[in-house]
């Protein structure tokens, strides 16, 4: 079997109401886990490789994602020199020129960032390592309602519900909600055209539970909201067996 894979999911992946959030801890944001070795060796090949499949970041949101990386190492390295030192060794330089790329280099966390405009917030930036059936490309400048047209719970209700979670987060109050769903294939790095429909695969012969733990923050100077994912990817027979049967699907 090949993947990067951690040993367990540190939440129980039961069912819960979509978009299900919850309160975090600010200095609880940040994850390191035991596939961090693999994972930052795959973001390292997609950002040397695929760069232009995994960062996108408008001029407009350049501010943001300075703030962000500021954020990001004061919580993850907060007694790091330039470079810092990963966990794994490798030594990696602070571009402030190039925030989101930096951003993907350090920690296991994908990060997008979404600005009012109008109404609704706006996808203006993000590193995106390891989509789970999305591409960064179709949704990069696209507003959030848009962003979501293919999940299928995703109706106007809920598209309200949303909006008004982005616009009530407050700067040091961090929510944070998770995913579960069933893959065959364990690959972190999984676009899917919004045309092209995802085969959800036969739940008693799935081979891997992959969970994103989405977390929700607004920066405080420039007011940009911060969705943040980590994923898991643990296969089917390393799970508790009573968790097998009630992980959710959204």
């Amino acid at each position: 079997m090949t993947g990067i894979f951690q040993s367990h999911l540190p939440y129980d992946p039961i069912e819960r109401p979509l978009p299900g959030v919850e309160p975090l801890s600010p200095d609880e944001w940040i994850l390191f886990d035991d596939a961090f070795v693999g994972q930052m060796a795959e973001r390292d090949r997609l950002l040397a490789e695929q760069r232009a499949d995994v960062v996108a970041l408008d001029p407009g949101a350049q501010g943001a994602a300075e703030e962000l990386l500021d954020q990001v190492l004061a919580l993850a390295y907060p007694d790091a020199g330039q470079p810092v030192l990963r966990a794994d060794g490798a030594r990696i330089g602070i571009d402030r020129s190039d925030p989101m790329g930096t951003l993907g280099r350090l920690v296991q966390e994908d990060f997008v960032l979404l600005q009012k405009q109008g109404d609704e917030h706006v996808l203006t930036g993000a590193v995106l390592c390891f989509p789970a059936s999305w591409t960064l490309s179709e949704k990069f400048l696209r507003p959030l309602t848009t962003i979501h047209d293919p999940v299928e719970p995703y109706d106007d209700a809920m598209a309200r519900r949303v909006q008004r979670l982005f616009d009530g987060v407050r700067p040091g109050r961090p929510m944070w909600r998770f995913n579960a769903l069933w893959y065959d294939c364990p690959d972190l790095h999984q676009p899917r055209p919004e045309a092209v429909h995802r085969v959800r695969p036969d739940r008693e012969k799935a081979r891997f539970l992959r969970s994103e733990r989405q977390c929700i923050l607004r920066l405080p100077v420039t007011r940009a909201v911060v969705f943040s994912i980590h994923t898991f990817v643990i296969p089917a027979e390393a799970l508790p067996g009573d968790q097998i049967g009630r992980t959710a699907t959204t």
